[in-house]
């Protein structure tokens, strides 16, 4: 009886850590999981939001050239 009982507990410890590992490297298990965080944390690009981040880009743009110009011409006359 010692014998048979101390080789189960061989066998479930063993089987264990190799069922996780097997489970966890099933991409199927987890793709619904995966694509859903995806499209939350990276929501497919919308026409209204790229426009508005053209224009923002723009602008930022747009002040950059003054304040470099507003610097340039300062130091052009010292």
């Amino acid at each position: 009886m010692g014998v048979k009982l101390e080789i189960f507990r061989m066998v479930l410890y063993l089987s264990f850590p190799v069922g996780m590992f097997w489970v966890a490297n099933q991409p199927q298990f987890f793709e619904e999981y995966v694509n859903k965080t995806k499209r939350e944390l990276f929501p497919p690009d919308m026409e209204l939001r790229r426009k508005e981040m053209e224009e923002f880009h723009e602008q930022l743009r747009i002040r950059r050239e003054k304040r470099r110009l507003k610097k340039m011409g300062v130091d052009s006359e010292s």
